[in-house]
């Protein structure tokens, strides 16, 4: 007999390919009738990912959490309640790591599970900073040094104001017609700003795996205080240099407010073989895969157990239990079926303002206008 064939999509990075192709072989072994196949897109590509086509074409999709909202109220991903895994989703849910799990939930269901767990932390050079910065007037003092670097292209830039301003005090977008207070909002300029001309003016076009392999690689650089982390630096052999990730410097909050990433998995509406797509979902999420095989191809695990692991963190220069206290106070993003549309309008004028290309008033009221015209119930 025919295995059954179950399509996956997911994004083109060892953490998020060689993760889950690691795993569908490991699969093989715990059920032989199912084959599961895994394609990739490129990193932009899975942000930017036309949910409509892909639930037509795969099966299994690895997705951002901002885009549940209207995948759910388009009723384009296979809600998971009431499956026959409700028992699997209480655990899951109490080995989430911050609101990894809470994430992936809209309209009182659970639309995808937390395969993967980021938010901005920092990084530097264990070889050479004997410790790392732990304060914003310390970031700065190295910066001032030559000796740091930060993504801060769009999405980045973007990222990194709400990490700032959250760990101030202050969750962006909380009120309607409103990204940030003017106070909050000029604090939190001002230090990103200050930060911005002290590093390589290239760094206004790096993303966090840009930064990350010019961190790995050369001498000059030690530091990074806001980046999403990537485990695969973190073990041996793969870049020139190791890098150790930690929790981002302590603000009025100590290190909370972070940005939470991460990545799920999802089955598809459309999937034909929708049972056999979330009986591998849920065992893809669970904690011995995660801590297993999920890991050992590269992955970056969104289950607790994994983060929890003597042996992980072994392998990782301890990166899980060095950045838990960030992950578990990050910031949610708001949930709106139209939030990615106004990151994707709003992010390129703070990096506009941090270059000096826009004023502070300027970015605040177009800031503020695209809170109103795209964060309405």
């Amino acid at each position: 007999m025919s295995p059954t064939i179950l399509r996956g999509m997911t994004w083109e990075h060892e953490r998020g390919y060689g993760s889950v192709v690691k795993a569908a072989e490991a699969y093989r072994s715990v059920a032989l009738e199912v084959e599961v196949q895994w394609e990739y897109r490129s990193l932009q590509a899975f942000a930017d990912q036309d949910l409509q086509s892909l639930v037509e074409n795969y099966d299994l999709l690895v997705i951002d959490h901002p885009h549940i909202p209207v995948a759910a109220e388009e009723k384009l991903f296979a809600p998971l309640n009431g499956r026959g895994f409700d028992a699997e989703l209480a655990t899951l849910a109490t080995q989430s790591v911050g609101r990894s799990h809470e994430s992936y939930q809209h309209l009182g269901q659970q639309w995808g599970l937390a395969l993967d767990a980021a938010a901005q932390v920092s990084a530097y050079r264990p070889d050479l900073l004997e410790s790392a910065p732990s304060t914003w007037d310390e970031v700065i003092a190295l910066a001032e040094e030559g000796r740091v670097l930060w993504p801060f292209k769009p999405v980045d830039a973007f990222s990194s104001l709400v990490t700032i301003a959250s760990g101030l005090g202050e969750d962006a977008m909380t009120d309607p017609g409103v990204f940030l207070s003017e106070d909050m909002l000029t604090r939190a300029m001002e230090l990103l700003t200050r930060l911005a001309r002290l590093v390589p003016a290239d760094n206004a076009g790096f993303n966090p795996i840009q930064v990350a392999d010019v961190l790995a690689e050369s001498d000059t650089f030690a530091y990074a205080p806001l980046l999403f982390g990537y485990t695969n630096y973190s073990r041996a052999g793969y870049r020139s240099h190791r890098l150790q990730y930690i929790d981002i410097p302590r603000s009025t909050r100590g290190v909370a407010g972070s940005l939470l990433g991460g990545a799920g998995i999802a089955v598809s509406s459309r999937s034909q073989a929708m049972d056999a797509a979330i009986t591998h979902a849920f065992w893809l999420a669970s904690g011995d895969v995660q801590a297993g095989a999920y890991y050992d191809g590269g992955g970056q695990p969104g289950n607790a157990v994994a983060w929890e692991s003597e042996r992980t963190n072994a392998d990782s220069l301890n990166f899980f239990t060095g950045t838990r206290a960030t992950l578990e106070g990050a910031y949610l993003r708001p949930r709106f079926a139209t939030y990615i549309e106004l990151q994707n309008a709003v992010s390129p004028l703070v990096t506009s303002a941090l270059l000096g290309q826009i004023s502070l008033s300027e970015l605040r009221e177009r800031l503020d206008a695209g809170v109103a015209e795209w964060l309405v119930r």
